[in-house]
């Protein structure tokens, strides 16, 4: 599985963001998805996670009520919504797919190029 982040940018503290991850592979739909997160200095974060049909989700603590997970198998894409961003949530973010449905980033095989979000106050 190739995976292709996009939709980062700069916004202002209070906006929302919208991140996409395209995959190639036609084994998309078997995959648990997630987004991860990586600020300078700090280890790499987990976000989010979405099963394989997007019937269940898992948000960190810090992104509940903010973010949104997705999914949508027949475009081979997950989505992070994410919405009240705050300086804190300046970070490279990647996608990743995995077989297990987990928060740790060694639990996950392949990995997306990574996506700049930087927040301002």
């Amino acid at each position: 599985v190739q995976l292709q982040a996009s939709g980062g940018g700069l916004v202002q503290a209070g906006s929302s963001l919208r991140l996409s991850c395209a995959a190639s592979g036609r084994t998309f739909s078997t995959y648990v998805m997630a987004w991860f997160r990586q600020a300078p200095g700090k280890e790499r974060e987990f976000v989010a996670a979405i099963n394989w049909n997007g019937g269940s989700t898992y948000h960190a603590d810090s992104v509940k009520g903010r973010f949104t997970i997705s999914r949508d198998n027949a475009k081979n894409t997950v989505y992070l919504q994410m919405n009240s961003l705050r300086p804190g949530d300046t970070a490279v973010y990647y996608c990743a797919a995995g077989l297990y449905y987990r928060s740790s980033y060694s639990e996950y095989d392949y990995w997306g190029q990574g996506t700049q979000v930087t927040v301002s106050s």
